[in-house]
């Protein structure tokens, strides 16, 4: 048995170390020929996102509510322009550290369709804190209509839904370092990727080259924001850098609001485990010791 475990370990070392090898060497491989072969196996996207260091990782992570709000502003300034966040509602604002009173004027900025009145007809008005982020279309099709054919996709789950596939061997070590941040390393690594296609590359008339797509080479959504774009009172840096981790982590908290609560009961349950497995043991030691009778 301890042969096999130490043989099993030493087949996934090997495999990791050759994974990383492999994932360093396409990451080296010039961008022209790694746009090539993407293109011929349709597989993407051409470059896997940049994993970043975030105050959410880890077993102990936690929510930085100055980045949160600093999202929300980015949200609000440039992202609310195309993208709805249907699911999410003002009251819950509160969490990122905004007064009961600052997220009904923060509603108050919004309107919303209510109804039908007493005419049978619709109506639309101020938003308050139980209602959710409105979408900046009437429907689907307006927005479809709007951008090219392609409805700018809800950011209410966005941050969970895009997570880029690791794969064999890092899937394995994810398991111990309970990464989790996927969606947030491709949100990053695509509002940071906009660039010019390589030299003899062509992207469909319409659409924009990004190697950090997972969908394609280009997409139709332009590089959404720059750099002094959006103005933060906190004094930090007005980039794209800035913004893209900003707006990453708000829509992370927004797919997973609760998140902290998680991870504090998830190391609870396990201290509780850990306590329940040792008075197992001393109990089955205790039944099953020879005593004198």
């Amino acid at each position: 048995m301890k042969k096999l475990v130490t043989s099993i370990l030493s087949l996934a070392l090997a495999a990791g170390l050759l994974g990383g090898a492999a994932y360093a060497a396409g990451e080296g491989h010039d961008l022209k020929e790694a746009t090539e072969h993407a293109a011929a196996t349709a597989h993407y996207p051409i470059l896997k996102p940049e994993e970043m260091d975030w105050s959410f990782s880890g077993p102990f992570g936690h929510y930085d509510k100055g980045q949160l709000q600093r999202g929300l502003k980015v949200y609000t300034e440039v992202c609310s322009a195309c993208h709805s966040m249907k699911l999410v509602s003002f009251r819950t604002l509160e969490d990122l550290g905004y007064s009961e009173a600052q997220v009904k004027t923060f509603a108050a900025n919004y309107e919303v369709q209510d109804g039908p009145n007493a005419d049978g007809e619709m109506y639309t008005r101020k938003a308050v804190a139980s209602d959710h982020f409105p979408s900046p279309y009437p429907n689907d099709e307006a927005a479809a209509a709007a951008n090219n054919g392609a409805a700018p996709p809800d950011f209410s789950l966005i941050a969970k839904a895009r997570g880029v596939e690791r794969g064999f061997p890092l899937f394995i070590f994810d398991i111990f370092t309970q990464y989790q941040e996927g969606g947030p390393d491709y949100i990053h690594s695509l509002l940071t990727g906009y660039q010019e296609p390589p030299e003899g590359v062509t992207v469909p008339e319409g659409t924009h080259f990004n190697p950090h797509f997972n969908a394609a080479m280009s997409l139709a959504m332009a590089k959404p924001i720059s750099d002094d774009q959006v103005t933060y009172d906190d004094g930090s840096p007005q980039t794209v850098e800035q913004y893209s981790q900003d707006i990453s982590a708000f829509l992370m908290w927004a797919a997973e609001p609760h998140l902290e609560e998680r991870k504090r009961t998830g190391f609870m349950v396990l201290i509780f485990l850990l306590i329940f497995t040792g008075l197992i043991y001393l109990t089955k030691k205790s039944v099953y010791a020879n005593k004198e009778h």
